[in-house]
């Protein structure tokens, strides 16, 4: 049987996200969570959440384009209010982040969680794949070396091999992107005995015209040894609407996860979510 984290990326984005990935978690669709902690959504959903520790993977959202920060960043977010991504990306393409910032901003967000639920979380993330940037991944790991995480954890790579992007069909220019953008993360992560998935799939188009049951089919061709999934479930809000300007899709991914229709497509692979320590090597 084919083994694989799926992941509802976004929590506390808004009221209606977290909503709908509590349902999910519930019914034992989904086998893991990243919160944004920064959003002013993450108090008032912390302590849903706290019913799933120990039952479903929990952890942070690392967030650098959405909403606000949660202390000074005098030059990153000099008003409080995060950059755009194409901001973020070309600074972090030209080597013009203030990567001690960001580290800081980090160890927030990372402690944020820690005082809601009162533990550590088992993984970390990141919004739009911003943790494994070129630059933000070394203010990544010097926020897990200051707070003594870095093997205690798992982090997310989102790149994966480009035969397998290749053979899924599916976004295979949006997740060459990202996957030339995370080059060499896992290797990283590796060289300072991190945890990380070894293949990532769910890069959609955000289209809600396409078949979304069609396309998670998808996800699990090729699949690595520790395969991730990630997802967006979510009901759309007017929070939703501010925060997200790619939320159409949101509701349809709900639906599909939490009907006969997903576990029939799990049944016809052989496939069963689940949890990352439930892999051999994880």
């Amino acid at each position: 049987m084919l083994r694989f984290v799926l992941c509802a990326d976004d929590f506390a984005l808004s009221e209606g996200v977290s909503r709908s990935i509590l349902a999910l978690l519930r019914e034992g669709r989904v086998t893991a969570t990243s919160a944004m902690t920064n959003r002013e959504n993450w108090p008032i959903g912390a302590p849903r959440l706290r019913e799933f520790v120990g039952k479903a993977d929990l952890g942070v959202h690392l967030n650098l384009t959405c909403g606000n920060s949660l202390g000074v960043m005098s030059r990153f977010a000099p008003t409080g209010a995060m950059p755009r991504f194409g901001r973020v990306l070309w600074a972090a393409l030209s080597g013009r982040l203030p990567l001690a910032e960001i580290a800081d901003e980090f160890r927030r967000q990372i402690d944020a969680y820690a005082a809601a639920m009162g533990r550590e979380p088992d993984f970390l993330d990141g919004h739009q794949h911003v943790h494994a940037f070129p630059g933000v991944r070394d203010a990544l790991f010097t926020a897990l070396e200051g707070l003594g995480l870095a093997r205690r954890l798992y982090v997310r790579d989102p790149a994966d091999r480009v035969g397998a992007i290749a053979r899924r069909r599916l976004c295979v220019g949006k997740a060459m992107v990202i996957a030339t953008l995370a080059r060499q993360f896992g290797k990283e992560l590796r060289a300072r005995s991190i945890a990380a998935n070894t293949s990532f799939a769910g890069v959609v188009p955000f289209d809600p015209r396409r078949d979304y049951g069609a396309d998670f089919a998808r996800f699990l061709v090729e699949p690595g040894e520790r395969h991730l999934v990630m997802c967006h479930p979510g009901e759309i809000d007017e929070e939703l609407e501010r925060a997200d300007p790619v939320s159409a899709t949101r509701p349809q991914e709900a639906l599909f996860l939490g009907s006969s229709a997903f576990l029939e497509v799990l049944a016809k692979l052989d496939a069963a979510p689940a949890r990352f320590r439930d892999f051999k090597n994880g």
